[in-house]
């Protein structure tokens, strides 16, 4: 019996086996039937389909370089903050927009803490916004609005635009608050660019909002919750103006430069640097967008993406500032301000200027401009663009130039003498020194600041060898063009190549003669900025080269994260613009005169720099100024104060100028000599401090070494 189940049972396992073999059969042979079909029946179809299909790149931004002072104190840096981010597909709706923000006012809140803030962002939605809403939510009560038969005659803009104009008040004022968030909201989605992130909020947001939005990003088509940065300045104010400033994201690229940066590959919404530093070094500042290649359906839903470029961080930018003695200049500027109109006398009195720079290698190491912020003179603020943006008349101060300019053409040699007593052409006004200072040679007319002197340099430079008081004199208009030409290569009259995006040339007089030749020789006539005094002054302290001022120190790859800094991607190097076409002894011989004016008595700054433990050299400067209100009439007749000067002068390591502008004509306060003064005490004291700092921090370390070293003898001992 039990034979014949067996045989039954073998008989039964190949007829199962062949049935499996056959199902398998028949679904190998469907699936080849429904291959065909896609081939051969529906294969062209879905090639059409499949070339459609459309590969866009869009740029990612990456954080922004920041900015350092020569000793690596971070003056500009990034502060990371939450954001909410907006990336629209292609073909994105209005309606689809209007559903993302009333998702996203479920999890955000768009208005600003402030209740004055909240009020401007209210007066932002405009009545056409309003509109465009009520439209959105009402789309076919509004197309009602305009008859076919109208239709027929528009074009689908002049349509929208007429259905708009027939939305009343009355309807689109039953907007509630909330509608009115959600607007706001909208505003920002509909200033999105296709494949490209746009900031829907990224001030006051809180780790609430960024979680809520993170956690339903699957309901929110194109939102992200990521992180944005704002720049932030440890320094606050203190050289801000220099800084400058980076366009905000919702400004985007600055109008008048907009085809420049889309060339340069930025989109429109983009933050670059509007002026100052952060204009004149975008290119290192932006780093390298992270570019992200976007494969789509014709529909515009995104298929795929992929990282094609990787994204780089901006390079870090190395400055010549020292912000310790940035601050300190500051604050001299300040304190001698407030000083000066103590007494009231200085009704007029607003700016005070200074440059201080390395005259060997053109580096600048602080520049300040303090300034009152009203006539009352209540309040000082910070303008150290003036340096370079505002020019003034600069009075003897450029007398080293006049000395020069007669050595080159002829007019004198040095140890030439003249008698200084008051002059004077036909037809003009009595000129002269500040007093009659009898035989003057060179080296006594820059120690005592001969007027005289230097307008005999004027007057033979324009063919006049016998001048006789109250006559008439020759003069050959050529003479201002050849003085200006020995200007000119001192760095007054021209750009000084500094690195920033403007500075001013001045002013150059129009009209020509001998007296005004006279005037200019002595600094009373063209204008110059304090930079430019600032690089005419280092010209002559380093023997006679014209060094180009710069900001820059150096540039930095972005940090690994391993390292505080990255590799050096570039240095700035000393660029010598020109070499004073003269004998080396004559600008030996000025030298000399400006060290008589600081060191030897009868020297105009004598009487307040004697002491000093660094030997200081230079010039003083008094011009008479006007001040004329709004509508061109001339109030008050003042002065400008100025000084050049560098130190020590025997091996200069740094060369400042000053301008005062517009003190009382009657005026009698010093505040150039105490500005000089304050700033190179300030410079050599941190000079001392620093070093005694580095010398305290050497023995430290062979205190520690030999520490460590009788501790590890020990040690051994112990262990033995």
């Amino acid at each position: 019996m039990k034979k014949v189940q067996n045989k039954k049972k073998k008989a039964q396992l190949p007829f199962r086996l062949n049935i499996l073999f056959f199902i398998v059969f028949l679904l190998f042979a469907v699936l080849i039937i429904q291959l065909g079909i896609v081939q051969i029946l529906n294969g062209e179809a879905f090639q059409t389909e499949i070339e459609k299909t459309t590969k866009d790149i869009t740029k990612i931004p990456v954080p922004r370089g920041e900015i350092y002072d020569r000793n690596y104190n971070v003056i500009a840096k990034n502060k990371p903050m939450y954001a909410i981010t907006y990336t629209p597909p292609k073909g994105v709706q209005a309606k689809d927009r209007l559903e993302v923000a009333q998702k996203l006012a479920e999890y955000i809140d768009m208005f600003k803490k402030d209740p004055e803030e909240k009020k401007k962002q209210l007066k932002k939605i405009t009545e056409r916004d309003k509109k465009e809403y009520w439209y959105l939510l009402n789309e076919k009560e509004a197309l009602k609005k305009l008859p076919l038969e109208e239709a027929k005659e528009m074009d689908n803009s002049e349509q929208y635009n007429e259905i708009l104009e027939r939305i009343t008040k009355e309807e689109y004022d039953q907007i509630t608050e909330q509608d009115k968030e959600i607007i706001l909201i909208k505003k920002e989605l509909d200033r999105a660019y296709s494949l490209t992130p746009q900031i829907v909020k990224s001030e006051e947001v809180t780790p609430e909002e960024y979680a809520r939005v993170a956690e339903h990003l699957a309901e929110l088509p194109g939102i992200n919750a990521t992180t944005d940065w704002v720049r932030e300045y440890p320094y606050d104010v203190t050289f801000r103006n220099i800084i400058g400033k980076i366009t905000t994201e919702k400004a985007g690229l600055p109008a008048e430069n907009i085809d420049y940066y889309l060339a340069k590959g930025y989109s429109r919404n983009d933050r670059v640097g509007d002026t100052g530093l952060e204009k004149e070094y975008e290119d290192f500042l932006r780093g390298r967008k992270e570019q992200v290649q976007y494969t789509m359906s014709n529909s515009g839903v995104i298929l795929d993406s992929d990282v094609v470029v990787p994204g780089e961080s901006g390079k870090d930018v190395i400055l010549t500032v020292d912000m310790e003695f940035q601050d300190k200049v500051d604050e001299v500027l300040r304190q001698e301000l407030k000083n000066a109109v103590k007494n009231g006398a200085e009704r007029h009195l607003r700016d005070a200027l200074a440059v201080v720079m390395n005259p060997n290698t053109g580096e600048v190491l602080a520049v300040s401009g303090q300034s009152f912020t009203d006539a009352k003179q209540n309040e000082i603020m910070d303008t150290s663009y003036k340096v370079l943006h505002e020019a003034h008349r600069p009075g003897s101060a450029v007398k080293g130039a006049t000395i020069l300019s007669g050595y080159e053409s002829g007019i004198i040699t040095p140890g030439h003498t003249e008698f200084d007593t008051p002059m004077k052409i036909a037809g003009t006004p009595t000129k002269g020194s500040w007093k009659d200072l009898g035989y003057v040679n060179d080296l006594d007319a820059l120690r005592m600041s001969s007027n005289v002197y230097m307008f005999y340099i004027a007057l033979k430079m324009g063919g006049e060898y016998n001048y006789q008081f109250e006559k008439k004199v020759r003069f050959n208009p050529a003479a201002f063009t050849q003085m200006r030409n020995y200007f000119k290569q001192f760095g007054l009259g021209v750009e000084t190549g500094i690195d920033f995006p403007y500075e001013s040339t001045g002013y150059v007089g129009p009209k020509p003669g001998a007296g005004l030749l006279m005037d200019y020789a002595i600094g009373q006539y063209d204008t110059f900025t304090a930079m430019q005094l600032a690089q005419y002054v280092s010209t002559i302290a380093n023997g006679g080269y014209r060094v180009q001022p710069h900001f820059l120190k150096e540039v930095r790859n972005p940090s690994t994260g391993l390292e505080d800094f990255g590799t050096v991607y570039k240095t700035a190097n000393t660029q010598v613009l020109n070499k004073i076409v003269m004998d080396d002894k004559y600008i030996k011989r000025v030298q000399e005169g400006f060290r008589q004016v600081f060191q030897e008595p009868g020297g105009t700054a004598y009487n307040y720099f004697r002491g000093t433990n660094f030997k200081v050299a230079g010039k003083t400067g008094t011009a008479q100024n006007e001040v004329y209100n709004d509508k061109g009439k001339l109030v008050a007749k003042t002065v400008n104060l100025t000084m050049v000067a560098y130190a020590p002068y025997d091996n200069p390591e740094i060369a400042v100028a000053v301008i005062v502008p517009n003190l009382d004509e009657t005026s009698s306060s010093p505040i150039n000599h105490n500005i000089t003064r304050g700033i190179l005490d300030a410079y050599f004291s941190l000079k001392e401090d620093r070093a005694k700092d580095d010398m305290k921090q050497d023995e430290d370390k062979q205190t520690n070494q030999v520490d460590q070293e009788e501790q590890d003898s020990q040690n051994d001992q112990e262990n033995e």
